[in-house]
Formats: C-alpha cells, sequence, structure tokens
C-alpha cells in the first residue's frame, strides 16, 4: 500500500492558495480543472516532498461544508516552530493551540481544517509569548 494525498474541500479557491502556498510554504505540483465536472484539483506539497500532497478540491458551484473538524487535521514538521508561527500569526492567522511546549502547535485553514505544525527534531525550550498564551477557539 502507497499513500497518494489527502483531499480537503474548499470554498474559496484564492484565499485557500494564499494560505497553503503562501504561508504554509507549499508549492502547487499538478492542477486539473474539468469544465465538465465543473471544478478544479490542485495539488500542493512542501518542497522536496512532491510525492506526500494535499488536493484542494474546489467546486465552481457554490456549496456550504459543514464539519471540517469531522475531517481529522494535517500535519507538517518545520524547523523552528516558534518562527513558524510568529511569521503566520503576524500574516493574520489564529494560533489555536501555541506551541507551549516546544513541540506542537495548532492552526486553521480558511476552510476550518486544522493544521498541526510539528517541531522537527526535539522540542525547543519553552519560550515567550508561547509558554503562557492561552488556546484561542477549537483546533
Amino acid at each position: 500500500m502507497k499513500y497518494l494525498h489527502t483531499m480537503v474541500r474548499v470554498t474559496d479557491l484564492e484565499q485557500s492558495l494564499h494560505f497553503y502556498r503562501d504561508l504554509l510554504g507549499l508549492k502547487e505540483t499538478r492542477r486539473i480543472e474539468n469544465e465538465k465536472g465543473r471544478f478544479t484539483l490542485i495539488f500542493l506539497a512542501p518542497p522536496g516532498q512532491e510525492d506526500a500532497p494535499v488536493e484542494l478540491t474546489y467546486n465552481w458551484d457554490p456549496e456550504t461544508y459543514t464539519g471540517g473538524r469531522n475531517f481529522g487535521h494535517l500535519a507538517y514538521e518545520v524547523d523552528d516552530i516558534y518562527e513558524f508561527c510568529d511569521r503566520v500569526q503576524k500574516a493574520g492567522v489564529t494560533i489555536n493551540r501555541p506551541p507551549r511546549d516546544g513541540h506542537m502547535a495548532f492552526i486553521r485553514s480558511p476552510d476550518n481544517i486544522s493544521i498541526e505544525i510539528l517541531q522537527k527534531g526535539g522540542s525547543k525550550p519553552a519560550a515567550e509569548p508561547w509558554a503562557s498564551m492561552p488556546n484561542t477557539g477549537v483546533w
């Protein structure tokens, strides 16, 4: 068995691309526009890890999706969890579960998909403002 990809439905393609591509740093690896089916599929992956993409599915006809939390979450490893959280927070992303332990944080996509951010290697020492920052919302 081989892992292929994870799919999430998105409601605003540009907002989602800004989040996954511009803020998380994923690179677009493939795009499929299907006029007959009225949808766009965009595959994004961390640089050098093109075999582990997330598929953004955008249906051209508006739909309301509920239960984004029921999906579970995506998880990405970063070199410096504090730097990553600081950068996305400054870009307007809420840190729902701060990296108080220097190891794990959670944020949410524009479509309320939970994204787990994990520190590469061992945990970093606890540091402010993260160590005393409370959770915000759900994750």
